[in-house]
């Protein structure tokens, strides 16, 4: 799923000490009772309801609030029954059997109710995630027997689409191959119910950003959206599971980031739940002195931000480059292998992140991969040991992959690659400096910092007579339409960036290194590209796939896609493909979310926690105390559910 850089959204995930929502309220409406209200701040404004549609979390983070699906997380992360009360799977594991929860009820923005949830509200969810041409398809596109054919228009009769309801109460889905981690692919969207006489009431106008626009089965519904200003929900009182909703309202109030020390006097006022601290402003000491017992680091989630590289620029609103040969000079660098692994090895991660965390937690929720190291195990070793060993025969031959530490700042080695790059370079006509455009938004003062220490690092290593970081001020608006709000290569307008990242789908590596599959690949977009499927495929977009090698990458991921039925051999296989793109460079993975300094009346690990796809930005299950967690609580809270979750694992390798 999209995720969008914002220090002032980061999401705590439950399992990493705490959850973290959005949200503020008056004063006066929070010390009513504080436990039953939950207030703090969102960044970017919802701007789709169509919850099996679109793969941006900031939709998903609040349309997950109003609909459940098959299965959920649990505080633990145990995927447990939500719609479904009961499944089974075939002994060829291609067949997945749920049997729902009677009696769950369809509302409205109002209360009024819509009759019940039934199996073929989930047919005609996937019908339509086709028809609006679903954002989140990617995701069980080729798992679906005869999906991808009905998507791709080789069939034009959805009932060849394996998904059946068998009966009222029972659907059915069929798969081309077994997947193990098939069931976590069902906290997605795009495999949630919809109510078909409601969509055929709204016609175009479902899943408008209206509250009206949607019915709801889930814990919340939308009380007031305000753009730019609030975004409230109120407890659905005809919840099914309502006994394990806690509060009663959920209120985000917008904040630009201007004023990143003001989250936590608002906090103190008692305005907020939580607040976020950052120990890189001029605040903390204030925070230091007033919460010496209460400030709790966070621990790293499986989510992964980046800096990618527009291997095939299309759009010039916002450049410093004057000429065209200046364009053409910037693209020849960015093409080259060498020219990208300077910048990386220039590049001082942990001064970057310093500017949020401070010296203290400078490496603090560094990451050098895109799948974290302990995503999955192979053969009782963590991932990132596989992935260690791949790269030994790579450029990358002496990073140290694992978390929490700079492993590729090196000066030394940039400065090396550069020289490679340079003498490559003017063979084919391209004299220095090499201008790189950077958007940030101009009021994101904590990301503004960020993008300053990124310019300084790579010049300062690599000369400004050699490169040139051309950070490109824009408004909010301009600044997400130019790089995460994009939706295609072409409308990306930069040369590199670093606004928005990923966090998993489900629970396999592909979940991560699919999204570049030069074919089909859900973020080719944020590297300038477009997936060859696609019928408007341009000749120089499949001539930058091909130059960067994208298309070997490819291949490699085809091999572990093809093993199904061994794990470990599929993991390792994915890990070889990890390898080639790190040491391509076309991708510098930075940091992961969480990781971060907060204070909190949030109970410790209340909310439900989700390694993978939706349910971290739920409030479901979420409890509000009426005292800062002290640091000490946390620290016990969080041994306990460590010990609690090895227990769940231990249960489910017996079972």
């Amino acid at each position: 799923m999209k995720a969008k850089k914002g220090w002032l959204a980061a999401t705590f995930f439950a399992g990493t000490l705490l959850l973290a929502g959005c949200g503020s309220s008056k004063a006066s409406d929070q010390k009513q009772d504080a436990t039953n209200h939950y207030n703090y701040v969102y960044v970017l404004d919802p701007d789709n309801f169509d919850y099996t549609a679109s793969s941006k979390q900031n939709n998903s983070d609040v349309v997950s609030n109003f609909e459940d699906g098959l299965l959920e997380r649990n505080p633990y992360g145990k995927l447990t029954g939500d719609l479904a009360k009961s499944w089974s799977v075939s002994k060829d594991g291609k067949t997945y059997t749920y049997h729902l929860r009677k009696g769950v009820k369809w509302v409205d923005s109002e209360g009024n109710q819509h009759g019940t949830v039934k199996a073929q509200d989930f047919v005609t969810g996937l019908k339509h995630a086709v028809a609006a041409k679903s954002e989140q398809l990617y995701v069980v596109q080729n798992s679906i027997k005869g999906l991808n054919a009905y998507v791709t228009g080789k069939s034009k009769d959805f009932s060849t689409v394996g998904v059946k309801a068998l009966n009222d109460d029972t659907v059915q889905y069929k798969l081309n191959k077994p997947e193990t981690y098939w069931n976590s692919k069902l906290t997605y969207g795009v495999m949630y119910p919809v109510n078909a006489q409601f969509l055929k009431q709204k016609g175009s106008d479902f899943g408008k950003v209206s509250a009206d626009s949607i019915l709801y089965n889930g814990p919340y519904v939308l009380a007031n959206f305000t753009s730019k200003s609030v975004l409230k929900y109120k407890a659905n009182p005809n919840y099914w599971d309502k006994s394990h909703v806690y509060l009663k309202t959920i209120t985000l109030t917008y904040d630009d980031g201007s004023n990143p020390d003001g989250l936590y006097k608002s906090f103190e006022k008692g305005n907020y739940s939580f607040a976020r601290v950052y120990p890189g402003s001029a605040g903390y000491k204030t925070v230091l002195k007033q919460n010496k017992n209460n400030i709790i680091w966070t621990s790293q989630d499986s989510s992964i931000f980046n800096f990618t590289f527009n291997l095939n620029r299309q759009s010039y609103n916002y450049t410093s480059k004057k000429t065209e040969q200046q364009k053409l000079d910037t693209r020849k660098a960015i093409l080259n292998q060498n020219f990208r692994l300077a910048i990386q090895f220039a590049f001082n991660k942990a001064d970057y992140n310093a500017q949020v965390n401070g010296k203290v937690g400078a490496d603090k929720g560094l990451r050098n991969e895109i799948t974290p190291p302990s995503f999955v195990s192979i053969n009782g070793k963590d991932y990132g040991t596989q992935l260690q060993a791949d790269v030994a025969n790579t450029d990358f031959s002496d990073i140290k992959l694992a978390d929490g530490q700079d492993g590729t700042y090196q000066p030394a080695k940039a400065k090396k690659y550069l020289a490679k790059a340079l003498a490559e370079l003017k063979s084919q006509g391209v004299s220095g400096p090499i201008h790189l455009d950077l958007p940030v938004d101009e009021k994101a003062s904590l990301n503004l910092n960020q993008a300053k220490s990124f310019k300084k690092s790579v010049e300062t290593t690599l000369g400004k007579q050699n490169v040139v970081i051309d950070l490109q001020l824009l408004s909010d608006d301009k600044f997400n339409a130019a790089t995460f709000n994009a939706t295609t290569g072409k409308t990306d307008d930069f040369d590199l960036s670093n606004a928005s990242g990923w966090t998993p789908d489900y629970d396999d590596p592909s979940t991560y290194l699919e999204i570049y599959n030069p074919t089909s690949g859900a973020e080719l977009f944020t590297l300038g590209l477009d997936p060859t499927a696609k019928a408007d495929s341009s000749a120089s977009n499949a001539a930058a796939i091909k130059a960067v090698g994208l298309d070997e990458y490819g291949k490699l991921l085809d091999k572990a896609e093809a093993i199904n039925t061994d794990p470990a051999a599929r993991y390792k296989a994915f890990a070889n493909a990890e390898a080639w793109l790190l040491n391509s460079g076309i991708t510098i993975p930075v940091n992961s979310g969480g990781a971060g300094a907060i204070v909190s009346r949030v109970a410790p690990l209340s909310g439900p926690y989700a390694p993978s796809g939706i349910g971290d930005g739920r409030y479901k299950f979420l409890k509000v105390q009426k005292k800062p967690v002290t640091t000490a609580e946390a620290k016990k809270a969080k041994a306990e559910w460590l010990a609690k979750r090895k227990q769940i694992a231990q249960e489910a390798a017996t079972n």
